[in-house]
């Protein structure tokens, strides 16, 4: 066997590309002939059709409800902080939302997702779209951690807090040959430092939903979406860290956020859902990147290595890491500064 793997290992890599250069041209006629039609003849009409967006309370959650609006959809917006869901339902309404239903619950608890896609059944009677936007980053070195209660906060949040709403949903997406969108990261195929748990909570997330693509067949579509550096007015934004290790945005996070690349990412996720497309990258430049991580990883290390040392990187949130921002803070309840100028912001959707 060992013998037939060495074999294997030279020639299978290069007869591999050597067809992938030949077929490559076809098949990229054949792509962008596939998104032609599906732009211009078979775009999904969302006129009242419903959607539930999870993380509907702030950045792209917040926008993806808006272009939904505009299209015309039923919408049924799921956060935590019900009071934030008010004004951005009345938002929706005057964009060309048909009906609104806002309902606060946590996408961490399957029975929270249960009741929120049961309450929705019994309002609108179906689910077309199930939208998840809700997302946690963080940006400290793993070995900087000293409380690892925060682990598994980061990891439900940006895991279950997906895969519970897409199980609940499940049944009624087959129901009405329906779309799940997943807002995903280009960190989970690319190592970034200071995103460890982040990029492992993704990189789990996208291996999901692949595997449940070929689960569904034709019966479901799922359209991820993966993003790079998207700035947004919430870079002001700081966490408060509760007792039980909850996290929560403070009030002064609660900007409304437009224009820009968090507005245009959400447009071409809508876009992208609507035509079924399988994927939607923003900045699609880059997968290049992702060629250097098959063919030389190396050269993509010292890159980064480059980039991220001697200060490249900006400072460190101390998220997770036991050590104080503000000197006489509680240590029950401190206020710190969640993703500093100059590194790349990711949002909590609530």
């Amino acid at each position: 066997m060992d013998l037939i793997n060495a074999i294997l290992n030279c020639f299978v890599p290069p007869a591999s590309l050597l067809i992938l250069a030949f077929a490559w041209p076809t098949l990229f006629f054949i792509s962008i002939c596939e998104r032609l039609y599906s732009t211009y003849f078979s775009s999904e009409d969302m006129e009242n059709k419903v959607v539930v967006i999870t993380g509907a309370s702030s950045g792209i959650g917040e926008q993806i409800t808006y272009e939904y609006a505009k299209r015309g959809a039923n919408l049924v917006l799921v956060a935590r902080r019900e009071q934030r869901l008010r004004g951005i339902s009345e938002n929706a309404r005057r964009l060309g939302a048909s009906h609104v239903l806002i309902i606060a619950a946590d996408v961490v608890k399957e029975d929270d997702c249960r009741r929120f896609i049961n309450e929705t059944i019994n309002y609108y009677g179906r689910v077309d779209h199930l939208v998840n936007t809700v997302t946690l980053g963080h940006t400290f070195y793993f070995e900087e951690a000293t409380d690892s209660s925060m682990f598994p906060v980061l990891m439900d949040i940006n895991f279950w807090g997906n895969v519970y709403p897409t199980y609940v949903a499940m049944p009624y997406l087959r129901e009405s040959n329906g779309q799940i969108v997943v807002n995903a990261s280009v960190e989970n195929w690319l190592p970034l430092p200071r995103m460890s748990l982040y990029s492992a909570a993704k990189s789990a997330l996208i291996n999901f939903y692949e595997t449940l693509r070929f689960e569904v067949k034709n019966e479901v579509g799922i359209t991820i979406a993966t993003h790079g550096w998207i700035g947004t007015e919430m870079i002001r934004g700081k966490f408060m860290v509760e007792e039980g290790a909850e996290m929560q945005w403070k009030e002064e996070r609660e900007v409304h956020v437009s224009g820009g690349p968090v507005e245009e990412f959400a447009k071409l996720i809508v876009s992208g859902a609507c035509r079924g497309d399988p994927y939607v990258k923003y900045p699609s430049w880059y997968d290049v990147f992702f060629l250097y991580r098959v063919f030389a990883p190396k050269v993509l290390y010292w890159t980064f290595h480059f980039l991220f040392t001697n200060g490249g990187a900006g400072r460190t949130s101390f998220i997770g890491t036991g050590r104080p921002l503000l000197e006489g803070a509680s240590p029950r309840r401190q206020s710190i500064t969640a993703f500093p100028h100059g590194v790349r912001i990711r949002e909590l959707s609530e």
